[in-house]
């Protein structure tokens, strides 16, 4: 319970700062539509809207708006908004995410005990599914890669390799050179959840809706 408390203060802490800052020059700054309520924002190819009153967020599903206020979705977005760069651009690099990092985050980037990764070996198609739904494009490496867009042109590399009788089946995220004019580098690991996230509940919607 603590440990959920303290994920709540820290997002209610981020929407607090997103308040401080000046909404128009935000809505400048990304060519983002808004009205007097709420600015709208893409992220992982849905639209989030976000009250300027309050900081809260929901996403679109059809006509209908969905609660948008995960630990995640929160520090993700909002970061982006607020923190990326004004001169930001695309390098069109990938980087390995372990190089923006320090070394001792190896072993939370590619662990052999990885729950996602055990997942997509044991359903090969899950990740495919995921790709298309999600307008991902294919990459080369691993035994399949995708590039799933973030926010504005920013996005994540995905690559997976399957196990075998000798290697553990392996999920290894990249990101663009410049990544860090976007996106804190801690930022990054709520990102890649909140992508992990997108594709299984994705993938699932796609399969119920066959």
């Amino acid at each position: 319970m603590k440990r959920t408390n303290n994920y709540l203060i820290q997002a209610q802490q981020a929407k607090q700062r997103f308040l401080g800052y000046d909404q128009e020059r935000l809505i400048r700054k990304h060519g983002l539509r808004a009205d007097d309520c709420y600015i709208y924002v893409n992220l992982l190819c849905k639209q989030y809207r976000i009250s300027r009153a309050t900081g809260d967020m929901a996403f679109c599903t059809g006509a209908d708006w969905q609660d948008g206020n995960t630990y995640e979705e929160v520090m993700t977005l909002l970061d982006l908004l607020c923190d990326s760069r004004e001169d930001r651009c695309i390098s069109g690099q990938w980087q390995n995410m372990q190089a923006f990092g320090m070394q001792f985050h190896q072993n939370l980037l590619e662990d052999r005990n990885d729950p996602f990764a055990a997942l997509l070996d044991a359903d090969p198609g899950l990740l495919h599914r995921a790709a298309q739904a999600l307008h991902a494009q294919t990459i080369p490496g691993g035994d399949v890669g995708y590039a799933f867009t973030l926010f504005e042109d920013l996005k994540i590399g995905l690559l997976f390799w399957h196990g075998d009788e000798e290697f553990y089946p392996r999920v290894r995220y990249l990101w663009d050179a410049n990544a860090r004019q976007y996106i804190r580098y801690e930022t990054m690991y709520f990102a890649t959840s909140l992508l992990r996230q997108s594709i299984i509940s994705t993938a699932s919607e796609d399969v119920g809706g066959e």
